[in-house]
């Protein structure tokens, strides 16, 4: 221990940690530092005396040696005692204590990392994951319609979130919207942002919820797959993103929003939502299907073949969408702590398990387990463990992932067939029925044990009521996704049309839309 303490402060005495102030964001609170009424080093001990020597003759005499540099002063206790206690609240993940002390603000380099890492993740479940899944799904003659969708999303998105999408999300405001404060991502720069990481860089903050903000309304493409015009669906998804997405990312996560139970003792509904059950999925999935009842049905709905063209593009792109969700999940904890560990353990036992639940309805009610069934079981699996990452216990991630490959196979199955919607890609059935399911299911699984901050402001409602919270939450984001849609789609219909012409349409979007094919065989 004294040997980890010793290296550990020549290390900060060298590097000089930079710190600033925040809100504590792990599950561990700040350790006490050691008691220390001496220096923890050594002091120096004085060089033995050294017998004069005879007097040298000028022309032998070895040149002066320079001047020996002056000793490092030893930090005496209470300096050593504030660099142990630093060190502890950069490992668990706690703001400083003493901020008037430390030096130059900036961030933590091992949170800074992993949070850089899982911006990765989460864009490579868009590109090339989503995109691939996707692909797979349609027809061969539609195949590059879907992934010039997500490709577009990627920089209309990203543009936005530079201009306003940004601020309007995640700066301080309303409990309903942010502010311009960080409009141009003015003042977004490596020092940490208090509100949301006591480590992190806000711009690797900023980067790793752009990332969300892409693959959000990408999620809503699967629906109305095939039937769409381009222009139609970039133009639909911009005002979306202004509309839904922003407004609805402030209320859950901003750190005044309307719905942020964890971290806003002032929110009205005291929700929880720890990667985004609500903003994300709730609000792509019934987006999608109202949008898709008013685009209408594929032309030769019920009647022509609409299998997927290749399971091997959508096996792959189900294996990456599953790496790139550990970036989506345990990035959520924005930190490389023990609610991060949480959360990746809990993606992996509810994607496991998601993935063998479906099959096996599959197999029983259908005689034969599917790659299509083990990946909509995986998929369904992380989708509805995602607002409870965070929060739940391992044995209640494996409960979610059972419920998570039933209830999803059920919508897209006899639900589905029962009402006769065209939901292409099963959009509506994995992701807002399993959005829905996992908001709810996370006010009764969520555990104090497993992620300390449920206790910040939340200590009375969890265990006892927070799902009546949860159903509030799930409330606003049905109204405000499903209004927000019919608004939007039919400003997009009266200005450019919504969809293709029947002609189009039975060609395909690769080359009516693009001019291009996918396959040249």
């Amino acid at each position: 221990m004294i040997k980890w303490m010793l290296a550990a402060l020549t290390f900060l005495s060298l590097l000089e940690p930079t710190l600033v102030a925040a809100q504590p964001l792990s599950s561990a609170p700040p350790l006490a530092a050691p008691a220390l009424s001496a220096p923890l080093l050594p002091p120096p001990v004085a060089a033995p005396a050294v017998p004069a020597a005879a007097p040298v003759a000028a022309a032998d005499a070895a040149p002066a040696a320079a001047p020996a540099a002056a000793a490092a002063p030893v930090p005496d206790a209470a300096e050593l005692a504030k660099r142990v206690t630093d060190l502890e609240n950069y490992v668990n993940n706690v703001a400083p204590a003493d901020v008037k002390t430390t030096k130059v603000p900036g961030p933590g380099p091992g949170h800074n990392g992993w949070m850089m890492v899982c911006a990765a993740l989460v864009l490579f479940m868009t590109l090339p994951g989503l995109a691939l899944f996707y692909g797979g799904l349609v027809r061969q003659k539609n195949v590059l319609s879907v992934m010039a969708q997500c490709l577009g999303l990627a920089g209309i998105v990203t543009v936005l979130w530079w201009a306003f999408g940004y601020s309007m999300a995640f700066a301080n405001g309303s409990p309903f919207l942010g502010s311009m404060k960080f409009a141009l991502l003015a003042g977004v720069d490596s020092k940490p942002n208090g509100d949301y990481s006591p480590w992190v860089s806000q711009n690797v903050f900023s980067m790793y919820q752009l990332m969300f903000a892409i693959i959000t309304p990408a999620l809503v493409v699967g629906a109305v797959a095939e039937r769409v015009k381009y222009s139609a669906i970039m133009l639909f998804l911009g005002l979306w993103m202004v509309v839904v997405y922003f407004p609805l990312a402030h209320m859950v996560w901003g750190i005044d929003g309307f719905m942020n139970g964890v971290w806003n003792k002032d929110a009205s509904i005291k929700a929880i939502d720890f990667a985004g059950g609500t903003v994300v999925h709730m609000s792509s999935g019934w987006s999608a299907i109202v949008l898709a009842l008013i685009v209408g049905k594929r032309k030769g709905f019920g009647t022509e073949n609409f299998a997927p063209h290749s399971m091997v593009l959508t096996m792959i792109g189900t294996g990456m969408l599953w790496v790139g969700w550990y970036g989506f999940n345990a990035g959520s904890a924005v930190a490389a702590d023990a609610i991060a560990a949480a959360a990746f353990t809990s993606t992996t036992l509810a994607a496991a398990v998601g993935g063998l639940a479906w099959a096996a309805t599959e197999w029983i009610t259908r005689g034969k387990p599917t790659v299509l069934g083990f990946c909509s079981g995986i998929v369904g699996g992380l989708v509805v463990i995602t607002p409870a990452a965070g929060f739940v216990s391992p044995g209640a991630s494996v409960i979610i992932g059972v419920l998570a490959g039933v209830v999803p196979f059920l919508a897209c199955t006899k639900l589905k067939n029962a009402l006769g919607y065209d939901d292409a890609l099963d959009t509506f059935g994995v992701h807002a029925v399993g959005g829905t399911l996992g908001a709810f299911i996370t006010g009764i699984f969520a555990s104090s044990e497993v992620n300390p901050n449920l206790d910040t402001n939340l200590k009375d409602l969890v265990g006892h009521t927070l799902w009546l919270e949860q159903l509030k939450a799930m409330g606003l984001t049905l109204v405000l996704s499903i209004v927000g849609t019919v608004v939007l789609a039919n400003i997009v219909k009266a200005v450019v049309g919504l969809r293709p012409s029947q002609e189009d349409e039975e060609t395909g979007l690769d080359l009516t839309d693009h001019g291009e094919r996918g396959y040249h065989t």
